[in-house]
Formats: C-alpha cells, structure tokens, sequence
C-alpha cells in the first residue's frame, strides 16, 4: 500500500503542467473503448461489476466477478475508421489479472510526392497493449494498476511508449455508494516519429462517485476530469480586442469565468436499471458540448445514450455519443462469461 501511495504522488506531480488536447501523443489514449462508457458521458470509471471493460479504464475495480470475462467492443465511424479493444479477465490466488488489446484503423490514404503524383496508398495503424492487476485491500478499499504498451505507425513514421493506469476506489455496499480516484495516462513516447521531438502523454487525473437510490430505479454518477489542469477552455490566437464603432471604447476579447470554468471539468450520467435484463442511460459532458457544438445549432451536443441487454450467457451493451449536428459515434460492445459454457 505505501508503493502503491508513493508511485501515485509521484505520477500527480509529474503531470501537473500537462495540456489537453493538440499538445500531447497517442491520443487514442483519450478515445472510448466500450458502449457502456459510450452512453455514459464518455468517461465511466466507478461501478464494480462483472464489466471487465471498467476494470481495463479504472483498474481498482477488478473483481473476481470479472473472472474468465471476456469482451469485444467496436466503434463505427465514417470514412473507413475503426477502432475497438478487446478484453478478458481472470483471477489470481491473490488479486485479479485483466488483459485487452485497443487498435485504431484509420482506413486507406492516398500516397502522393511534392507534385502530387500517385504513388499507391498506406493504411496508417495504432494499437494499445495493456495488462493490469487490482486488489481488495479489505471490505471497502481496492486498488490497481495498469501498464500499456503504445505503437503508432503513420505512413513512414513510427512511435512507440508505454503507460501507466493507477487508482483506488472506496465501496460502501450498505449505502450503495462508491467513490473512485484515477491517474491515467501517466507515461513516456520512447521513440518520436521524428528524431528529438518526443511529446508528452496525454496524463490525466480523474476522480468520480456513483450513488444508487435504495427504492428506486437509478443510478446517480458524476466524474470530475482533467483536475491537472484548471483551464480546459480554448483560446483563439488569431482574437484581438476591437474598437466599439459609436462610442470608441476598446472591448476586450471574451473570456471564460470562473463558472464555466468549473463546469468544464464535469460530466452527469444516469441509469434507469429497469430490471437484471435492461439498463437504459444517458449522460452529459459540458466540456465536449462546449467544444463540439455548432454555434447557431448546438442541439444535443455533449449528450450521449445507450442501453445494455444482459442475458444467461451473454451481454450486449450500445452506446450513441452526440459529438454535434455534424456528427456522432456509435459503438457495440458483446460480453460473454467463458466459464458458463463449460458443461
């Protein structure tokens, strides 16, 4: 535990300056990996269940109900875009071992010279390695790690790093509540796609709670992200201050408050458990809506749904994420318990 408190303290104060996005590498770090996440707000990191796919994001939630669990999920985008992760299970005499493979296949581009003449096409590829290990302290208290191990080829260029996943979560299962802390991301590019320009990962403190209602139907979940870094709002180079035509007064260029800058730093999610069989959710990130969304048609930017099926030997789970009105993503994801088809 004192390991574990060390390395934790250690990975807080090393990302303490990071960035978010267009500063950073391997940003398939930052994607989502499983439907149920994906109607969850994007990020969804604290409820211990038999969802081998929270153990993989948050890796203090490995159980031994995870045990011979394993998952495949897929994202479908256009253009000939695809990414997925695969994911199993297994526990150990002491603690839980959890294994996945994430990819990112981004389709075929054209490979051109400095004329642009045809020269046949490449098919650019990323892939995440990861294993991880979590265990259960006592009663109320568990903690876990992950490793991953990144490979990025664009064309030519060639990346690779590694990182690392830590956190811990506390569990009151009396009062249906569960409180997580998460350091991800923390880690190192070994190799750059050019000589000398290594950049830093895309680290990330998270801390979230979920809170059942005893005589009802819903699951109440919020998730801070992004505590690294107080100011997530972006600021436009190219804005200046102008001059009021009438008056001659100089107006300076609009700025984020202190209350939106908060909020950014927020996302909601609900589930309605309408029976063991069906889970209906929804979420909202106020960040994503705030970066994402078209001006004059905002709509339901930031908003995301999803449904999960559980049945006897198999789950089915569907998430639908609202990027904006120009876009969106939707994502599958089937589990299957490998010890329950063993006669």
């Amino acid at each position: 535990m004192k390991i574990f408190c060390i390395l934790f303290l250690l990975t807080i104060s090393g990302i303490g300056l990071a960035q978010t996005g267009g500063t950073s590498s391997f940003a398939l770090l930052d994607l989502t990996y499983n439907a149920r996440a994906a109607g969850l707000a994007n990020d969804f990191i604290s409820i211990k269940d038999q969802d081998i796919n929270l153990g993989i994001a948050n890796p203090s939630l490995y159980n031994e109900k995870m045990h011979t669990l394993l998952s495949a999920n897929q994202a479908f985008l256009a253009g000939g875009i695809n990414y997925g992760q695969v994911a199993y299970g297994r526990k150990l005499k002491s603690g839980f071992l959890g294994t996945s493979i994430r990819y990112v296949n981004y389709g075929n581009f054209k490979r051109t010279d400095i004329n642009g003449t045809n020269l046949g096409t490449f098919s650019p590829f990323e892939c995440i390695i990861g294993a991880g290990y979590g265990k259960q302290l006592n009663p109320r208290i568990s903690v876990g790690g992950n490793v991953n191990f990144l490979y990025s080829q664009l064309e030519s260029y060639n990346a690779f790093g590694a990182s690392i996943d830590l956190a811990g979560t506390y569990t009151n299962a009396k009062e249906n509540l569960l409180v997580t802390a998460l350091v991800k991301n923390a880690g190192v590019q070994f190799n750059a796609y050019y000589a000398k320009n290594r950049a830093p990962l895309p680290a990330e403190f998270q801390m979230a709670g979920s809170y059942k209602l005893e005589h009802a139907p819903f699951r109440f979940s919020l998730l801070a992200h992004h505590l690294n870094t107080w100011d997530l709002t972006y600021k436009d180079p190219n804005l200046l201050p102008t001059i009021d035509p009438l008056t001659g007064d100089t107006i300076p260029v609009e700025t984020a408050g202190f209350g939106q800058k908060l909020a950014r730093h927020f996302s909601y999610q609900v589930e309605i458990l309408l029976s063991k069989n069906i889970h209906l959710r929804t979420g909202f990130d106020y960040h994503r809506r705030q970066e994402l969304k078209l001006e004059q048609r905002p709509g339901v930017a930031g908003f995301t749904f999803g449904v999960g099926l559980y049945f006897k030997r198999i789950s089915i789970d569907y998430g639908f994420s609202v990027f904006s009105r120009a876009g969106f993503n939707t994502m599958l994801t089937l589990s299957t318990n490998l010890s329950r088809w063993r006669k």
